[in-house]
């Protein structure tokens, strides 16, 4: 059948021309358009390991199992899902899986919002104030801070948890705030795109008072990545606002120090995980900006880029874009590179909406014209066929967060994610997470269980996970060089994932000792 499916498409459609005149189709002619389609899908043209077969096996067998199931999770919103997912045969091998590169990650959601509660909030010097929206702010003080607007006074949090009756009950209405995540009814808590985004800003700000304080700043961002090493992802790319860290005393700290200190945990966790490959950085800045501050922002990250090559990627504009200015508006800042004879990659959210022929649907496009390196959601995509033939012919990834568009309310039912027509089509693409803190998950295998189970439904196999895995890689920001080197390291951690997975491990006999069989279609 390979043969066949290397026969021109023109011979197929002559085939099936010539079956649409007989009583019944060929069935050769029916195969053959099957698996003509199969091949053009991710990961279609995927040649297997024998090892990789029986591990195709394996997972096609499971995911009968799951697709049969009453509660079937990608059609569930992600917070009731996830205890379902969490028991998942096809999940546990996600998490063992090596997933790559994680190249959608927001600085201020990569790590578990309960270290920040158990963790930051515990340490001394720590201030909270409730706001009249009935968020909180946090800042860390070496005295009583000074009131600001529309908050309370400020009270240390180790007063208040002295004073409290039920300090778990204290925390857990911190932790509230850290995170968009609840046990309680999502849609009811959460009816439309406004509610949801506006708790979801709220809680950034909560966030940015704790990790602005450059010990946290620098514990949250090993955190992090631990997080996402221990999820079996090997490279991260972060968009980092570049806060302006500051110390108990009130003194500030640069764009430039941050990049300095983010350059030196990293290298510090690889030394402590030298399977880990490292990060890079993408500077964002918020949408709502004008125009004329988003020039000066600009040069600053042209100047960035040149000081800090190796670990600067490039720059973008984040914030939800129904609210926000669109890309057109900023398009003298934006042209500032070229005109400087400079390189600046962008790497623009666009078409993170459902607000079709708008201005803001207009980022699609105007993302393309900017030459953008990536597309980040891009879930408007399948509605501009000529931004997705570019993009296509361009090599331009798509960067899908299937939990984060379910639970901002652009998708309600992932099987009718637009990203599952581009996996159909071998769009370029990566799977990504963005604010996992924010939704209840960590690292990547959650948003790639969605992707796999939920995009791909029967169709998805091994290949598609290894292309996925692979396009990661080949996507990110890396030159050539490191590419190749993240690569080999990532094949070999390949290997030994099939190696060990391929076959089912039954309990057999007394003390436990494992047997292998090959799983059997």
């Amino acid at each position: 059948m390979v043969a066949e499916l290397q026969r021109p498409l023109v011979a197929i459609l002559f085939l099936w021309h010539t079956a649409r005149v007989l009583p019944m189709p060929d069935p050769k002619t029916r195969e053959a358009l099957i698996e003509l389609e199969a091949s053009q899908q991710t990961g279609g043209q995927m040649v297997l390991t024998d090892l990789e077969k029986l591990l195709d096996v394996r997972l096609y067998r499971m995911k009968q199992d799951e697709m049969a199931k009453a509660n079937f999770p990608p059609a569930m919103h992600f917070f009731k899902a996830k205890p379902l997912i969490e028991r998942s045969p096809i999940f546990n091998l996600l998490q063992k899986m090596p997933k790559g590169g994680a190249l959608h990650v927001h600085d201020l959601a990569m790590g578990d919002p309960e270290w920040l509660v158990k963790n930051a909030t515990y340490r001394p010097n720590c201030y909270m104030c409730i706001t009249d929206k009935q968020s909180v702010n946090f800042v860390f003080s070496s005295g009583q801070p000074k009131s600001i607007p529309k908050c309370s006074p400020w009270m240390l949090l180790e007063t208040l948890r002295n004073k409290s009756v039920n300090v778990t009950h204290l925390d857990n209405s911190i932790l509230a705030n850290l995170t968009l995540f609840t046990d309680g009814d999502p849609e009811a808590l959460y009816p439309d795109q406004d509610v949801v985004w506006a708790k979801f800003e709220l809680n950034f700000m909560a966030v940015m008072g704790l990790i602005a304080y450059a010990p946290v700043f620098r514990d949250y961002y090993y955190h992090g990545l631990s997080q996402f090493y221990k999820d079996n992802v090997m490279y991260v790319e972060i968009r980092a606002l570049l806060l302006q860290v500051y110390e108990l005393n009130g003194s500030t700290h640069d764009s430039a120090w941050a990049l300095e200190t983010y350059r030196d945990i990293t290298r510090q966790f690889i030394a402590d995980h030298p399977d880990f490959f490292g990060s890079r950085f993408i500077f964002v800045v918020h949408r709502t900006i004008d125009a004329s501050e988003l020039k000066g922002l600009v040069e600053e990250a042209v100047k960035l880029r040149r000081d800090f090559p190796d670990i600067m990627a490039g720059f973008d504009l984040v914030g939800r874009e129904d609210d926000g200015k669109p890309i057109w508006y900023f398009r003298d800042a934006l042209s500032l590179p070229a005109e400087m004879g400079v390189t600046l990659p962008y790497f623009f959210h666009a078409g993170e909406t459902n607000q079709e022929g708008t201005e803001v649907d207009q980022n699609m496009l105007d993302a393309i014209l900017f030459n953008t390196s990536r597309i980040g959601h891009g879930f408007a995509l399948i509605r501009h066929p000529l931004a997705r033939e570019i993009s296509r012919k361009r090599g331009v990834a798509v960067e899908v967060c299937p939990i984060s568009n379910q639970v901002l309310k652009l998708v309600d039912d992932l099987r009718n994610h637009p990203a599952a027509a581009l996996l159909s089509q071998n769009h370029p693409m990566v799977i990504s997470s963005d604010d996992p803190a924010m939704f209840g998950s960590s690292g990547l295998s959650y948003d790639f269980y969605e992707a796999f189970v939920g995009f791909g439904g029967n169709r998805s196999h091994v290949g598609m996970l290894k292309q996925l895995a692979i396009n990661s890689i080949l996507f990110s920001s890396l030159s050539p060089q490191f590419q190749e080197k993240a690569l080999n390291m990532w094949q070999r951690k390949w290997e030994e994932f099939v190696s060990e997975n391929a076959y089912e491990k039954q309990l057999c006999g007394f003390g436990h000792l494992f047997c292998f069989h090959p799983s059997r279609s």
